[in-house]
């Protein structure tokens, strides 16, 4: 076999090689994303849950502070009541000690609903942190698992991309540009044996004059119907005669 076609197909194997690692690494990603997607929807839902609470205890301090003002309120308008000695003025003194009666009811009701929602609010907001944390727990084997591979991977790639570059070193350079620029176009062979008088990976009959020079000379040829490289494996065909 003529020393072009040896060295194109052994730098062929490794590339093989590293698309087959590049490939498991790709296949990573989802299940990397698929854990990122659901930690992210278990986080979202426990930074709402936690806003929920920031929310309505904000709310209840600032009732608190209203109560205690219409409380202050309400005892200065019994004090004023207590002082008034005319008709008129006690009038209008008792309508003031019943609106601000009537307000510090409302307000202590709301208070005591609002109470309860939080109360609802901080079971939710605690069972949305303990999801989260159940989460991460889960995970954790599998974003090891996932980092391991992804680092064997990697230490695998880099071997064999050295491993390629010297193969690489030792092919004339017209020849592995254009063996590249193949690779590149279809990811998966670019050199492919004759089968027969027909191209190894399309079937496309090639001329018996080029099929000649190719057994003959060792040519390396292109086919005109697929584009790959194409070959004479001699050997091959000389022990199945």
């Amino acid at each position: 076999m003529h020393p072009d076609v040896t060295a194109l197909l052994a730098l062929q194997a490794d590339d093989a090689a590293i698309l087959e690692l590049e490939e498991r690494s790709a296949a990573l990603a989802p299940r990397a994303r698929a854990l990122d997607e659901a930690r992210r929807k278990a986080l979202d839902a426990a930074q709402r849950s936690r806003s929920a609470v920031d929310e309505e205890e904000k709310r209840r301090r600032d009732l608190h502070t209203r109560i205690t003002q219409h409380k202050q309120l309400h005892e200065r308008n019994l004090a004023q009541l207590d002082a008034v000695k005319k008709v008129k003025e006690a009038t209008a003194a008792m309508s003031q000690v019943e609106q601000a009666r009537r307000i510090l009811a409302d307000e202590e009701s709301e208070l005591a609903t609002l109470s309860r929602r939080i109360t609802e609010l901080v079971t939710v907001r605690d069972n949305h942190e303990n999801a989260l944390k159940d989460l991460d727990h889960r995970h954790a084997e599998d974003r090891a698992s996932i980092e391991t591979q992804r680092a064997e991977i990697d230490t695998a790639l880099a071997a064999a991309r050295a491993a390629r570059s010297d193969k690489a070193a030792g092919v004339d350079r017209p020849l592995l540009a254009k063996y590249d620029r193949i690779r590149e176009a279809r990811k998966r062979g670019a050199l492919f044996s004759l089968r027969g008088p027909s191209c190894g990976n399309c079937d496309t009959t090639v001329p018996m004059q080029r099929r000649n020079l190719m057994a003959a000379r060792g040519n390396i040829e292109v086919c005109e119907t697929c584009g790959v490289l194409l070959y004479a494996d001699v050997a091959s065909e000389e022990g199945a005669a």
